[in-house]
């Protein structure tokens, strides 16, 4: 199995070495990692530049790795322009939850996004953090244990994994949280005086049971299937059946 190893967090990030260590007990990895942090990217992609690439600045044990000039599905795009073959792709593991409505901006799960728009399954990973970073170290061995679950499911093309900080050892497939939020702009000034502004992106309704959210809240791994069909069937089946109803 070949297999590309991604992230939003840059080729720095130490989530993004525990992952692809992890993942070369599967197969041959390749990791193609921005060359600095693109959090909260989305699926953006370079369009107005050229995207260049270079051998990382990091060592990855005998792993091939590059630090790339765009965003993290430009990084999809490119590792696979330029390697054949990829088998899967996987992101992460990112230094922040990506639970519920995060799944619309987070850098992490757009390059798993984009690796299945090219017809390559792909997998987000992502853990929550606290007061400081999370300990890597202690994490692999849920890591390993999670991929072991879900890396030859072939069926289920694209999937969103999020860690507690602490995991408990439970693995439970759930759905995504669909919580408001609040959105507010926060107005503040920094240090010299000059106006800056925070987005706040803090959830309004209580957790959903059986949510991503709420596996996460209970010290359990979660994995969220998920897919690219964003059409309301339920509202589409119903305007067809008013329409069959006066026609």
């Amino acid at each position: 199995m070949k297999i590309l190893v991604t992230n939003d967090d840059g080729i720095y990030s130490p989530g993004l070495m525990c992952l692809a260590r992890a993942a070369a007990a599967y197969g041959e990895v390749i990791v193609m990692a921005p060359d600095i942090e693109q959090s909260s990217m989305g699926q953006a992609i370079t369009s107005g530049k050229p995207i260049t690439y270079k051998t990382s600045p990091i060592h990855f044990e005998g792993i091939e790795a590059y630090r790339v000039s765009g965003t993290p599905a430009d990084c999809v795009a490119l590792g696979a322009h330029l390697f054949d073959g990829i088998d899967l792709v996987i992101s992460g593991i990112n230094i922040g939850s990506n639970l519920g409505n995060s799944a619309w901006h987070s850098g992490t799960l757009s390059a798993a996004r984009q690796a299945v728009l090219f017809g390559i399954r792909g997998i987000a990973f992502s853990v929550s953090v606290g007061g400081s970073e999370p300990d890597f170290e202690a994490l692999e061995p849920f890591v390993t244990r999670t991929l072991k679950e879900v890396v030859h499911l072939s069926q289920r093309e694209l999937l969103n994994v999020n860690f507690p900080r602490q995991p408990l050892g439970d693995i439970v497939w759930t759905s995504q949280s669909v919580r408001h939020y609040d959105g507010r702009v926060i107005e503040q000034k920094d240090p010299m005086g000059r106006q800056h502004y925070w987005f706040t992106v803090i959830p309004i309704e209580e957790v959903e049971e059986g949510s991503d959210r709420w596996a996460v809240r209970n010290g359990k791994t979660s994995i969220t299937p998920m897919i690219l069909d964003l059409t309301d069937k339920t509202y589409l089946q119903e305007k067809y059946k008013k329409k069959g109803k006066t026609s």
